[in-house]
């Protein structure tokens, strides 16, 4: 592994050997490789933020890949070094990723403009958090000045990745009939825009209904800014149409929200959050890897689980173990 100095130069200079090296690091869970990070961090802090960080998420089949591939393609085209980043769900028995993510974006991930990393965050919500943000700062100290961010999990993932971009796009399929029925309540209401994507061919009669149905449906959620009403628009990812109105509407929301000294607030109140989070887990890996404690967690547990005592007591006498040792 290179030095830090080594690492911060690679990473300003925009080498993308250096800002996977980075990356990695940063993505350790080694002691010592977590206080290197936070040294890399503390560098190039003052060094990101510019970007237009925009979180992409789906229904299965959407094809956000594709999407994102032509997206990133046609901003690279304009100028805009692009970074994507993705929160992967992992194999919960392998470890591994189970998106192979360069493979999805092949052409994105040979651009020279462009950035392509899958991030596995080995089961957890918390390393999500932890890593994706951390390594966007990264690809801005690099230069990148559009960072994507795709769910392709479901549920929770959602939340935690519009909580750390400037703008939340979510993609639906033509067609809302009974899909409309499954899309989650919580979901519209994170989402900036709502882009109906494959448009094209015998599919353009039905996104065009379905996105009529959604413009009903988010009449009935609270948008996430006064500033803002959600649009919805048509798309076709594999062929490009649609594309330049949707970025164009992307850049007319940071446009008001810039002028308004709302997008700033964001950042700053998305910042605060972000401070809690990690203290949550930072406090809930020193419990569980406290050396009493630990040993004190197999009876705990063995006892919960034979009904010798219950979830409260059990908590309780593990906190008073953590805090009195």
């Amino acid at each position: 592994m290179p030095s830090v100095p080594d690492l911060i130069q690679g990473v300003q200079s925009a080498d993308r050997a250096s800002l996977g090296r980075a990356i990695t690091l940063i993505e350790s869970i080694l002691p010592e490789h977590r206080q290197l990070a936070q040294e890399l961090l503390a560098e190039l802090l003052p060094h990101s933020g510019s970007a237009h960080r925009i979180g992409i998420t789906g229904v299965p089949g959407v094809g956000k890949s594709t999407f994102i591939e032509t997206l990133g393609k046609t901003l690279t085209r304009r100028g805009h070094r692009v970074a994507v980043l993705t929160v992967d769900p992992t194999s919960s028995k392998t470890g591994g990723s189970i998106m192979g993510d360069k493979t999805r974006m092949a052409s994105l991930a040979n651009d020279p403009s462009a950035f392509v990393r899958p991030s596995p965050t080995g089961g957890e919500l918390g390393g999500v958090n932890r890593m994706t943000r951390e390594t966007i700062l990264l690809c801005e100290a690099a230069g990148f000045d559009v960072v994507l961010v795709e769910t392709v999990g479901v549920g929770q993932s959602e939340t935690v990745v519009a909580d750390m971009v400037d703008f939340f796009l979510v993609l639906m399929l033509p067609g809302a009939g009974d899909e409309l029925q499954g899309i989650k309540k919580g979901i519209l209401e994170l989402a900036d825009m709502i882009a109906v994507n494959k448009a094209d061919g015998d599919n353009a009669q039905a996104a065009t209904a379905a996105a009529r149905e959604y413009e009903v449906a988010l009449h009935l959620t609270a948008p996430s800014s006064p500033l803002w009403s959600p649009p919805v628009l048509t798309c076709a990812g594999l062929t490009g149409a649609g594309l330049d109105e949707l970025w164009a509407q992307v850049e007319e929301h940071r446009r008001l929200l810039s002028d308004a000294g709302e997008l700033e607030r964001l950042r700053e109140e998305q910042n605060v959050r972000w401070m809690w989070s990690m203290l949550d887990d930072r406090l809930i890996e020193a419990l569980r890897n406290h050396p009493t404690v630990k040993s004190l967690l197999v009876k705990m547990e063995s006892q919960v689980r034979a009904g010798q005592t219950t979830p409260v007591s059990a908590v309780e006498k593990l906190i008073e173990t953590f805090l009195d040792h």
